[in-house]
């Protein structure tokens, strides 16, 4: 049997029909298989967290090849040192759309986990065209002239109206458990990273004039094992209508840090 080099002529004939390479690198004549198109994700934490919390999801999406942003907002976590009773939900707002305007970024996969869902909903409004999928993770989904104090119930509004009527620039952050947090260990790890959410934007009334309704690709993600009423009638209401997509997920309100590879997975059908 001729040979070339040594290899079986065969051989090099069904490499070459297969585009196969013989171990140099080089393609046969045949296209490579089709990569899977790389996301941009930009993941907005909620009230008293920061970027940290979406280090186990972002990890994941990374490996899979897509490109992942997790800012912390102005007063929180690692920028806890401009804690000021100047931050308002524009400032948290403009920190996320600032983002994607510097950064030039396009087709935006923008999640917001709870209080994070009014700084998306307005994020939306300043930089509509940059976003291809809004999702909001057990998150609030205001309408326009909504606070944060007219979503929650009486003892919230209370609790929450108490800072502001003290004139107090910040309020402290609850303990882990209450945020469901399945794992003692991780309950402990996000005792230690919580810091104090600014107050007076808890007042603020959102302005929205359809952006985030305007987003094709729209999605609920909902932790039923978290109780909260608000949540619940956000699910029931996005699921009888046609252009969201719902999901239910397992673990605490935190299920970026109790069932991260579930969370990942939905981001991606969902991107």
């Amino acid at each position: 049997m001729a040979k070339i080099l040594g290899v079986d002529r065969r051989a090099v004939l069904s490499a070459a029909a297969g585009g196969m390479t013989l171990g140099l690198g080089a393609p046969w004549g045949v296209a490579a298989a089709a990569v899977p198109q790389s996301k941009t994700f930009v993941l907005v934490h909620g009230a008293f967290h920061g970027g940290w919390c979406w280090r186990r999801v972002a990890d994941r999406l990374e490996r899979k090849g897509h490109k992942v942003y997790t800012p912390t907002l102005t007063g929180l976590a690692d920028r806890s040192h401009l804690m000021s009773g100047l931050i308002t939900l524009d400032t948290h707002a403009a920190d996320v759309a600032n983002l994607i305007q510097w950064e030039d970024l396009k087709d935006v996969v923008l999640v917001g986990h709870s209080y994070g869902g009014f700084v998306i909903s307005l994020a939306a409004e300043m930089v509509p065209g940059a976003i291809a999928s809004i999702v909001f993770l057990d998150a609030d989904v205001p309408e326009d002239g909504q606070s944060i104090a007219d979503m929650v119930d009486a003892t919230g509004r209370a609790y929450l109206l108490g800072f502001i009527d003290r004139n107090l620039v910040s309020r402290p952050p609850p303990p882990a458990r209450s945020f469901g947090i399945l794992s003692s260990a991780d309950q402990a790890w996000v005792d230690a990273k919580l810091t104090s959410q600014p107050t007076h934007l808890a007042i603020e009334p959102i302005r929205l004039t359809g952006a985030r309704d305007r987003i094709a690709k729209k999605t609920y993600i909902r932790a039923p094992s978290w109780p909260l009423a608000l949540f619940d009638r956000h699910l029931e209401k996005l699921k009888a209508d046609p252009s969201w997509r719902t999901y239910e997920i397992a673990g605490g309100h935190d299920s970026m840090i109790d069932v991260p590879d579930r969370l990942t997975e939905i981001l991606l059908e969902v991107a």
